[in-house]
């Protein structure tokens, strides 16, 4: 079972918004939206949020994340009354759903779901100077991973027409999430949590461009190898 999302917004424009463009990057996830007052209004609905909860409830618990203030009182009352397992975060409404639900297709359970969206507002990508990005020519991603140590070093092509954004940020984040390995991707003068999907779109990096990814830990190797497979596979586009 997946822990479920609720995006909670006065505005209903704003939490089907939300909502799809998590689900884009977690299509396994329930993420259900519940915006408006209920009469085509802007505003928030006691009923529509725990009936949205409910929907989103696998079995597994939910998280439910809000956009102002007295949505979050409404989303605490609701909580109170689930049947379930439910966390209400305090979190930025957009980047926090898109960093909980690429945590929670992912298998993580409730308390690290919660965690991830409380801490996307810092998920952005450094500023540590790190190798050239000369753009590819869209050939085959590089291999040949050099070992140091304990670390792990490649220069991968981003082979794909969109580079490290959404969806792609999201597929390395998943396939990097379960390993025992800290991974550091690295594009110009900008490095990034390759852990982290809203760290890696900050990168910038476009389609037929060069990263460098640095692994270190038990699973370097490991991690390495799934971020070259990805970008040959053209990251499923």
């Amino acid at each position: 079972m997946v822990i479920g999302l609720v995006v909670v917004s006065h505005s209903r424009q704003l939490a089907l918004g939300v909502a799809e463009l998590a689900g884009q990057m977690a299509p396994s996830v329930r993420i259900v939206p519940s915006g408006g007052d209920g009469s085509g209004g802007l505003g928030t609905d006691y009923e529509a949020v725990g009936e949205a909860i409910s929907q989103a409830d696998s079995g597994a618990g939910v998280v439910v994340l809000f956009d102002l203030g007295s949505a979050k009182m409404v989303a605490d009352m609701a909580a109170e009354e689930a049947a379930g397992s439910v966390v209400v975060v305090d979190a930025p409404l957009v980047e926090g759903a898109v960093a909980a639900a690429v945590r929670a297709e992912g298998g993580a359970g409730l308390s690290e779901v919660a965690a991830a969206a409380v801490s996307a507002g810092g998920s952005t990508a450094g500023g540590s100077p790190a190798g050239g990005s000369a753009p590819a020519d869209g050939s085959a991603a590089s291999g040949s991973a050099e070992v140091g140590g304990d670390v792990v070093r490649a220069e991968v092509s981003l082979t794909n027409s969109v580079g490290l954004h959404a969806r792609p940020a999201a597929l390395v984040a998943r396939a990097l999430a379960p390993l025992d390995a800290a991974v550091v991707v690295r594009f110009g003068d900008e490095e990034a949590d390759a852990k982290s999907v809203l760290a890696l779109m900050g990168l910038g990096a476009p389609g037929g461009a060069r990263i460098k990814v640095v692994a270190s830990g038990a699973d370097a190797a490991e991690a390495v190898r799934r971020v070259e497979d990805l970008a040959e596979r053209q990251f499923d586009e």
